[in-house]
């Protein structure tokens, strides 16, 4: 890892060692970095507050409070604010696989339908969330959707434009992305918040699906006629279901858009978990989560690595501080139950009832095919003979095989 280096201000020295550039935007640059006393790996993303208009300083704000207030397994966890004269920096939750739109462009016609709506309930899950805190995104688009292989979850990320609405009063602000944009907001209108982000929502699943975005033509004048004038065409491999609620949200009128609830409740994506990240304990939202145990034995680490003392990092925990001493006692605490989970994994997976659930698999297998002592298992539209015997003392099925056109490893 690269250490500390100049251009950064002392505040952020001996506590993340930054190291290469994983974006830039206007104004920041996101890099990766790995706090010190953890050794975790995190994302920083630096604002230069110098190149800042009165506009820009505004969304950084909004930015900063509105990621302070949505803590949800499916959105990118802040973990501490340090604001020094001339930068500000976010240390953030990093994903390990990448964001949506690279893994879109690899399918040229978009993904099969079970794994898109897999990734669309999340994103979805999300956005209810954020707009029941009365938080709308504004930027909604595979760029800003984060894989986090491990967890087999997908994050929605940069909340740059987001901004605190009040329901039934209009917001005026014009900002996102043009090809992601609904037309009011194009046009400079007053726009009703959540209504805004069911497009983008909906441009989204048309890009999954479809392998590339609706409204994208040769130039931005030609893609805003497309937007106004809200012509797209479905490719006939996407199914009805599908194609029905891509049109309930790409509606030109936002009163004729479906809600979050009709979305959530559509056919398309009955049967779907749309939070499979509430089954883990990690991001870790709430300190009240861990045991007792737990707790005091991260507060002890900390204490003895010489973080803070007891109260203080009590106090910083009950009072939601975003510092130094919160982002380390999360990133141990997500540590600790990381480890617990994978413990709790391979402790399932060799349990008498998992092992006694495999040799019944056998068994079935076994009483179906099995004929004279051989069983017939179909391989390279081929046929292996495998010998099944009975270990007596074991009561364990043992076999043996011969193929002829395949190698059995």
């Amino acid at each position: 890892m690269a250490g500390f280096k100049r251009g950064y201000d002392g505040k952020i020295a001996g506590l993340y060692d930054l190291d290469k550039t994983l974006g830039r935007g206007h104004f920041a640059v996101v890099k990766l970095a790995r706090h010190v006393f953890t050794g975790e790996k995190v994302a920083v993303k630096v604002i230069d507050k110098t190149k800042l208009d009165t506009l820009a300083t505004g969304h950084l704000f909004q930015e900063v409070r509105c990621m302070k207030l949505v803590q949800h397994p499916n959105i990118v966890r802040l973990y501490e604010v340090i604001d020094t004269q001339t930068k500000l920096y976010l240390i953030l939750e990093l994903g390990d696989g990448g964001d949506m739109f690279d893994y879109i462009m690899k399918h040229e016609e978009g993904l099969n339908e079970d794994l898109a709506k897999k990734y669309f309930a999340q994103i979805v899950h999300a956005i209810s969330y954020c707009h029941k805190l009365h938080v709308v995104h504004r930027d909604l688009k595979p760029e800003n959707v984060v894989f986090f292989e491990k967890q087999g979850l997908v994050k929605l990320t940069d909340f740059g434009f987001s901004n605190k609405f009040q329901p039934g009063k209009k917001l005026t602000t014009s900002c996102g992305s043009l090809a992601y944009s609904a037309p009011e907001i194009l046009l400079g209108d007053e726009y009703d918040a959540p209504a805004v982000d069911i497009w983008s929502l909906g441009v989204i699943l048309f890009m999954l699906v479809c392998g590339q975005p609706p409204f994208q033509e040769a130039n931005d004048s030609e893609t805003l006629t497309m937007i106004m004038d809200c012509k797209y065409t479905v490719p006939t491999h996407v199914s009805k279901e599908c194609k029905d609620l891509i049109t309930r949200m790409l509606q030109r009128d936002p009163k004729r858009r479906a809600s979050l609830e009709e979305i959530e409740n559509h056919p398309w994506l009955q049967g779907v978990d749309p939070s499979p990240a509430t089954k883990y304990n990690i991001p870790l939202v709430s300190y009240k989560n861990l045991s007792e145990e737990e707790h005091n034995s991260i507060i002890q680490r900390m204490v003895l690595g010489d973080i803070a003392d007891r109260d203080a990092i009590v106090e910083a925990l009950e009072t939601n501080r975003y510092n130094h001493i919160t982002a380390t006692y999360f990133l141990l605490a997500e540590r600790i139950l990381r480890e617990k989970q994978e413990k709790e994994i391979q402790t399932r997976s060799a349990s008498p009832s998992n092992i006694k659930a495999q040799f019944s698999d056998l068994e079935r297998i076994k009483s179906k095919n099995l004929k004279n002592n051989v069983l017939q298992l179909p391989l390279c539209e081929k046929t292996i003979s495998v010998n099944i015997q009975r270990n007596p003392r074991e009561g364990l099925l043992c076999a043996s095989s011969q193929a002829s056109c395949c190698q059995v490893i």
